[in-house]
Formats: C-alpha cells, sequence, structure tokens
C-alpha cells in the first residue's frame, strides 16, 4: 500500500464521510413534539439509511481503495473507481430527494443537510475530482529525493539481496556468462586491454529469461523513452501511479508499460516501489 498513491481529492473522499458519519447520528427530521430519529433509526423513514448513509460510506470506500489497486481490477467488469462513482452519485440524489420530500408536519434536521453536502462533496470528486489540478496533486508531498550513489553500491557496504529495483543487484542476460557488475560507466572486463572489439559496438542485452511482470510505482517523475533507443521521452511516469514492468533490459533498465498501453524504456528504476 502506497499511501503517496493518495491525491488530495482522496482527502476530500475522507472528509466527506467522516462528515457523513456525523451527520448520520443528527436528527434528520425535526418536530415540535415527540423523538426525530437520526440516519440509523429503522423506526421511521428508515429508506435513508440504506439508499444515502450506507451507499454513501461504500461509495468512499471503493474509491479510497482503487487507489491501491491496479486498473486492471474489476468487479463484475468494473473498476471500483466506476463502482465508487456511481454509488456517490446515488446517494447524493437519494440525499437530495430527501430534501424536496419532507414531510409538511416535520422540519429538515441537520442530519439531513449534512448529509447532502456530504454525499454533494462525494460525487463531485468522484465525477470532476481528476480533472482539476487543485485536487488531482499528492496528498502527501513526495520527500525530497536523496542522492543517489553509484551503481554497484558503495565500498565496504553490504549488498541487498538479489531482485529488481536494488542498485547492487546482479542482473544475467539470458545465454551469457555471469560476470561482476562494474562500477557505473566502468569496463565490463576491466583486465582486458584494447583491441578490435572495442570499437565495435555492443549488442543490446537480451531479456532477461525469468523475469515475471510486475506491477510498480515511481517516487518522482521519471521518462519513458521508445524501445529504439530514440533519445526523445515518449511519456512520463507520474508517482502515485502504478505502472506494469512488462520486461527487463540488462540489470538496470525495465520495458515498462502505461494505462493507455504504450510501451517504452525505463532507464531510472533506483527507489521503485513493486507493487
Amino acid at each position: 500500500m502506497n499511501i503517496r498513491s493518495l491525491t488530495r481529492g482522496d482527502g476530500v473522499v475522507i472528509g466527506a464521510a467522516a462528515l457523513l458519519f456525523i451527520a448520520s447520528l443528527l436528527d434528520f427530521y425535526s418536530t415540535d413534539v415527540g423523538e426525530t430519529p437520526n440516519g440509523w433509526s429503522t423506526d421511521a423513514y428508515h429508506l435513508v439509511l440504506p439508499t444515502i448513509f450506507l451507499v454513501g460510506f461504500v461509495a468512499a470506500g471503493l474509491l479510497i481503495a482503487a487507489r491501491f489497486q491496479p486498473e486492471t481490477r474489476k468487479v463484475l467488469g468494473m473498476p471500483l473507481a466506476t463502482w465508487g462513482t456511481v454509488l456517490a452519485v446515488s446517494a447524493a440524489w437519494s440525499s437530495l430527494w430527501s430534501l424536496i420530500t419532507c414531510p409538511d408536519v416535520l422540519d429538515l434536521g441537520a442530519g439531513s443537510i449534512l448529509a447532502f453536502l456530504a454525499t454533494l462533496a462525494l460525487a463531485g470528486v468522484a465525477l470532476a475530482g481528476a480533472k482539476i489540478p487543485a485536487l488531482a496533486g499528492q496528498l502527501v508531498p513526495e520527500p525530497k529525493p536523496a542522492a543517489v550513489p553509484p551503481y554497484a553500491g558503495q565500498p565496504g557496504q553490504p549488498q541487498p539481496g538479489a531482485g529488481y529495483g536494488y542498485p547492487g543487484a546482479q542482473q544475467t542476460p539470458y545465454g551469457s556468462t555471469p560476470q561482476p557488475v562494474p562500477p557505473y560507466g566502468g569496463s565490463p572486463n576491466p583486465a582486458a586491454g584494447p583491441g578490435p572489439q572495442d570499437s565495435q559496438q555492443t549488442p543490446a542485452p537480451a531479456p532477461a529469461a525469468d523475469f515475471t511482470p510486475f506491477w510498480f510505482a515511481v517516487p518522482v517523475a521519471r521518462p519513458l523513452f521508445a524501445e529504439d533507443g530514440s533519445p526523445t521521452p515518449i511519456a512520463e511516469l507520474a508517482p502515485g501511479t502504478w505502472y506494469l514492468a512488462v520486461e527487463q533490459r540488462g540489470a538496470a533498465t525495465l520495458i515498462a508499460q502505461t494505462q493507455d498501453g504504450r510501451r517504452g524504456l525505463l532507464n531510472d528504476t533506483s527507489g521503485i516501489q513493486r507493487g
């Protein structure tokens, strides 16, 4: 679970859910005589519990849960965010209808008004939160990136276990002979002297044979380059979004796939978080 996946819009969703819970404890309708039920009462006006409060709570939960799940994960053919949006709009409509159809013998209570404001905010963020820059930003600011050590790690420091995402992990291309990984920018074979092979272009490394696709997120925005090695980026990977690593090239390059299906080279894989 990556807390930095949450946006300011998600913060509004959480706040709206808290306000909706407070509204459920207050009088939904008020009267001059007798007791007035709140949103949890089943004696009178009991339809407001399942149509406004419970639906609103479920909608908020789905919208937040969608941030921590891959976009390809669906329920009955629809993503979690789509279900959350539909339920949020349904709760807002039910709340508005309860205000319009308030019985003549009763007055609107604080619970009904707060419930309408909470569900209206919930539906608004679900529908247009991603299109508003003020709500699309990260809820938790990104920490300042630390200095990146040399590729093979600092001398004298223990290297973490093998696996992608570790700067010092040694990856061997399929079909080649394992060799020690030199520091960044060093020669693959320091002992060999200059010869005719130095002037020849080194072929691109083959994909790793035992690679398994996985979801990952980047700590800061990073460019994605074309697979043919073109220096012009084809996309930019943004923090707080999950991407699919479909292939590994060499020891420190991934073939990443964006949500719209574009594939490219991610050359800087330091600090990535696996899903």
